[in-house]
């Protein structure tokens, strides 16, 4: 018999999101990020809920070393990447932006350099899923996007944020999202900075699926875990790069 696989009422901190899963053998937790493996699955949550899980360069250093731990795991087949609390990133954290001015000129350190690579997630040879359970905008919809493949929780709210931001598209998703979603939707989402809502990201092909919120990080956990059991790791590596 198939085993199921459930994620504790306990567990849900929020309507909009399933995501803070108790410790298993072998988890680790930090301040802001949050990694677990769960019958072959690393289940990685943003952790800042009370700033919407904002982009910070800590979050960022975390989440690519959970990245990183995953990806060099054996016991990692697949990886579903989520937040706390009612988002899933809210984009760049304000305090943050409001120091890069302060900083012109200075040299960048390595790890700095490293939490600038926003495409990150493209580099791991394993699947990479995101469970978006809530808002997801800016450097958020960024990090959505550079996710092999996308679910999302009914009401999620989605924008891009950058062009009522006096910014351009950053970061590669001027190259990402046009592939997913075809120019002209593009040019949309990235042109209005409107915010849209799940069922319209499914339409134009942002997200694969809507689920109902107390029911999204489970059913993506299970879907990565099929992945991992029934999909040939080499393959879906070589399928990451010739896709």
């Amino acid at each position: 018999m198939k085993k199921s696989l459930r994620v504790s009422q306990k567990c849900i901190n929020s309507p909009i999101t399933a995501n803070v899963w108790p410790l298993a053998k072998g988890s680790s937790m930090s301040d802001v990020v949050l990694y677990e493996v769960v019958d072959g699955v690393a289940l990685i949550t943003l952790n800042r809920p009370e700033r919407l899980n904002s982009w910070t360069s800590e979050l960022g250093s975390e989440y690519f070393n959970a990245l990183d731990r995953a990806s060099e795991s054996a016991d990692v087949k697949a990886i579903v990447v989520t937040g706390a609390g009612r988002g899933f990133c809210s984009g760049a954290d304000m305090d943050m932006l409001q120091g890069i001015g302060a900083r012109d000129g200075e040299e960048e350190t390595p790890l700095e350099i490293r939490t600038e690579r926003h495409d990150y997630a493209l580099t791991v040879p394993k699947p990479v899923i995101a469970a978006i359970n809530g808002a997801c905008a800016g450097l958020g919809f960024v990090h959505a996007m550079m996710c092999d493949i996308r679910f999302a929780a009914e009401g999620a709210k989605f924008t891009s944020a950058f062009a009522r931001r006096g910014l351009i598209a950053e970061h590669g998703v001027s190259y990402m999202l046009p592939r997913v979603v075809g120019p002209s939707n593009a040019l949309d989402i990235l042109m209005s900075g409107r915010v849209f809502l799940a069922d319209e990201a499914k339409e134009m092909g942002v997200v694969s699926r809507v689920l109902p919120p107390d029911e999204l990080v489970t059913a993506t956990v299970e879907y990565a875990r099929e992945l991992g059991r029934y999909s040939a790791p080499w393959s879906m590596a070589e399928m990451k790069n010739q896709v």
